[in-house]
C-alpha cells in the first residue's frame, strides 16, 4: 500500500490541486464531448466521405497556411515592438506601448468591416491575414513586454561583463528569459486565428471556420459541419503539442536578483528615425483605419441609431455577461496554471494540453453544443446567463490559464520554501503566498479574458437569454443588414469599453512606469 501510495504521489505531487483542475479540464470539455457524441452517431461510412474529401484538405492547408503567416508576423511584431518599448531609449516609449496594446480593443469583424468599407476589393486570404495580425499582435507584445520589465538585468549585466554585444546578449540570454512568454502569445494568436469567424466571414477568406458556419446555416446536412469541426479539434492539438516541444520542462524563469532596478536600455541613434515612422505605420493601420471608418458611418450613413436607452441596456448586458464569464474562467484556470507551475508533469501537462483544445473550435459550435448540454442535461441553466458564462470559459479558458501559470512562474519559490519549512500545510502555502504573489498575473488573466468577452460574437448570438442583446449582437444584426450608421454608435461604445481593461493591461506591463523612470542607461 505504501508503494501505491508512493506511486501516486511522484504521478500527482500535488493531488488536491490535481482533482480540482481535473473537474475544470472536464467543464471546459463539455462542447468537445457532445462534438464527439454527434459525429460518433453518423457513423464511420459518412465521416470518412467527409473527412477525405479534396475540399477537407485543401480548407485543412489554407486554414494552417492562415494561422502560421499570421502566427509569424504576430510574433516578430510583438517582440520586436516589446523590445523597442521597454530596453531602448525610443522617444514616446509611454505612447507607443499604449498604442501597442490598443488594437486588443478591436473585434475583428469591426476591423474587417472598416477595411472592407475604406479599400474597394479588400478580401481573401492575405486580406484577412492582414487583418488577423493587426489585431492579434497584442497577443504577443503583452506578455513579452510584461516578461521583459520583469526579467532579472543582472544575467544581461554578467554577458556583457563577459564581451557579449548588445545583440548576441538579446539572443543567448533575453531571449531565453521571455522565451515561455513569446510561446504562450503565440499559441493563443495561432489558436485565435484558427477560431475566428467574424474577420475570415467578413473578408471570404475560405477557412474551416466559414466552411463550418455554411454548413450549419444552410441547414441541409450538419454533419458536414461537425466533421469539419472535428478536423478543427485535430488541427489545435497539432499547434499544441508543437509548442510543448519547444517548452523545456520543469524550467523556473524566476527574477534571483536586482529587485526593483531597471534594466539598461540600449541606446538607437539614427535607427530611431526609420523606427519611429514604423511604430507610427502599425498604429495608423491597426487603429487609424477603423477609427476613420467609424467617423465616416457616423456622417454618411442613412440609417437611424438606436436610442441611448437602447445603447444603454446594450453595454450594461455586454459588462454583465462578460463579469460572469472571466469570473468563471478565471475560477477554473486557477487550479490548472497552479498545477503546471507548482508540479510540473505528465498529469499538468496533459491537463494544460486538454484546456486549449476547445478554445480552436468556432464559437458556433461551442454555441450548438451548449444548447444541446442545456435542454438534455442541464436544463435549469437553458437560457440564462450561467450557460453563456460557460461557453466563454470554455473558449478562453487558456486566455485565464496561461496568465495564471506565467505569474506562479514568475513568483520566487524560496518564499514558499520558507512556509513549508515553518511547518505550514501545502494548501495554506498557496492560500497566503503563493496566489497573492501571483495575484498581479492572476488579475491580467481576468482582465484578457473580459475584454476577449465583451468582443465575443457567434456563441453569444447562440446562447444569449431572450430579449438580452449586447453591444456585439447589436452591432452584428445593424452591419448584416448595411445600416452602418446604426451600428456605429455599438461599435463606438464597444471599442471604448473595451478600451479601459486595454489601457489597464498595458500600464500592468510596466511600460508606463519605466517610462516615467525612463532615463537613459
Amino acid at each position: 500500500m505504501a508503494v501505491v501510495r508512493r506511486r501516486v504521489r511522484r504521478l500527482m505531487p500535488r493531488p488536491a490541486l490535481a482533482v480540482a483542475a481535473v473537474a475544470s479540464v472536464a467543464v471546459a470539455l463539455i462542447p468537445l464531448t457532445y462534438l464527439g457524441v454527434r459525429v460518433g452517431d453518423a457513423g464511420w461510412a459518412r465521416i470518412s466521405e467527409e473527412l477525405f474529401r479534396a475540399r477537407t484538405g485543401e480548407l485543412a492547408a489554407r486554414s494552417l497556411a492562415l494561422a502560421g503567416v499570421v502566427t509569424t508576423a504576430c510574433t516578430a511584431l510583438g517582440v520586436a515592438s516589446a523590445f523597442l518599448v521597454t530596453r531602448t531609449d525610443l522617444p514616446a516609449r509611454r505612447l507607443f506601448g499604449v498604442l501597442a496594446t490598443l488594437p486588443l480593443a478591436v473585434p475583428s469583424y469591426v476591423a474587417a468591416f472598416a477595411w472592407v468599407s475604406t479599400v474597394e476589393g479588400f478580401e481573401g486570404f492575405w486580406a484577412a491575414a492582414l487583418v488577423l495580425t493587426l489585431v492579434s499582435y497584442p497577443y504577443v507584445f503583452l506578455p513579452v513586454a510584461a516578461a521583459l520589465t520583469s526579467a532579472d538585468p543582472a544575467q544581461e549585466e554578467v554577458a556583457r561583463s563577459l564581451g557579449s554585444g548588445p545583440w548576441r546578449t538579446f539572443i543567448t540570454v533575453t531571449l531565453r528569459q521571455i522565451r515561455p512568454a513569446v510561446a504562450a502569445g503565440a499559441l493563443l494568436v495561432a489558436l485565435y486565428v484558427l477560431s475566428d469567424f467574424g474577420a475570415v466571414s467578413v473578408l471570404r477568406a475560405d477557412v474551416f471556420t466559414r466552411a463550418v458556419f455554411t454548413s450549419i446555416s444552410l441547414g441541409f446536412d450538419r454533419t458536414v459541419a461537425l466533421v469539419l469541426a472535428t478536423v478543427l479539434v485535430a488541427l489545435t492539438v497539432l499547434i499544441v503539442s508543437g509548442e510543448q516541444l519547444t517548452r523545456r520542462c520543469a524550467a523556473r524563469y524566476a527574477r534571483l536578483g536586482g529587485a526593483g532596478r531597471p534594466p539598461a536600455r540600449l541606446r538607437l541613434g539614427r535607427l530611431r528615425w526609420l523606427v519611429v515612422p514604423g511604430l507610427v505605420g502599425m498604429a495608423g493601420l491597426a487603429l487609424g483605419v477603423p477609427a476613420a471608418s467609424l467617423a465616416r458611418w457616423f456622417g454618411e450613413g442613412v440609417s437611424r441609431p438606436g436610442s441611448l436607452t437602447g445603447l444603454a441596456t446594450a453595454a450594461g448586458n455586454s459588462l454583465t455577461v462578460s463579469a460572469a464569464g472571466a469570473g468563471l474562467t478565471l475560477l477554473l484556470a486557477l487550479p490548472l496554471g497552479l498545477l503546471g507551475a507548482r508540479a510540473p508533469g505528465t498529469v499538468a501537462a496533459v491537463l494544460d494540453r486538454l484546456a486549449y483544445l476547445s478554445h480552436a473550435l468556432p464559437g458556433l459550435v461551442i454555441g450548438l453544443s451548449l444548447v444541446f448540454f442545456g435542454i438534455n442535461v442541464a436544463y435549469p441553466l437553458y437560457q440564462s446567463v450561467w450557460l453563456l458564462a460557460l461557453a466563454y470559459a470554455a473558449l478562453f479558458l487558456p486566455l485565464a490559464v496561461a496568465a495564471v501559470g506565467s505569474a506562479a512562474l514568475q513568483a520566487p519559490p524560496a518564499l514558499e520554501e520558507v512556509a513549508r519549512s515553518l511547518g505550514r500545510r501545502r494548501s495554506h502555502v498557496l492560500r497566503t503566498v503563493t496566489v497573492p504573489l501571483a495575484a498581479p498575473g492572476i488579475g491580467a488573466g481576468a482582465v484578457l479574458v473580459f475584454l476577449t468577452c465583451m468582443k465575443e460574437l457567434p456563441a453569444t448570438l447562440l446562447l444569449r437569454p431572450t430579449g438580452m442583446d449586447t453591444l456585439a449582437t447589436e452591432l452584428w444584426s445593424r452591419t448584416s443588414v448595411s445600416a452602418y450608421a446604426a451600428a456605429a454608435p455599438y461599435a463606438a461604445l464597444l471599442v471604448l469599453l473595451a478600451a479601459v481593461p486595454t489601457w489597464w493591461l498595458s500600464a500592468r506591463t510596466g511600460v508606463l512606469t519605466q517610462a516615467v523612470q525612463g532615463g537613459g542607461s
